[in-house]
């Protein structure tokens, strides 16, 4: 009686950077991912940046805007990860503690 060898194939795991570049050959990922670069990471960018600009900690604008600070890190992570669009008056409070105002343009 002969025995075969199960050896077990081991692969090596990818990394993060692989991982990504590997789900982008999928056309659909890429069209998603070029979709959120596009509008949610935009406006997350505006909001992060006006926020450094006004010297504010998440603590801070949550204070003004009558909230807590988990509340505002749930938004500005919604905003990165695209998993939840804020509110259209979610988005003017923000705008209001930091002295700004939202613009909505159609184009």
């Amino acid at each position: 009686m002969t025995t075969k060898s199960t050896a077990k194939k081991t692969t090596k795991p990818l990394s993060h950077k692989q991982m990504v570049g590997k789900m982008l050959k999928n056309a659909v990922v890429k069209a998603e991912v070029d979709k959120l670069n596009r509008e949610e990471f935009a406006i997350l960018d505006e909001i992060l940046a006006a926020r450094k600009e006004a010297g504010l900690s998440q603590a801070q604008i949550a204070k003004r805007m009558g909230t807590q600070a988990p509340a505002i890190a749930r938004l500005e992570s919604a905003l990165a990860t695209g998993k939840h669009s804020p509110s259209l008056s979610t988005l003017r409070k923000y705008a209001a503690a930091l002295g700004k105002k939202v613009e909505l343009h159609l184009v």
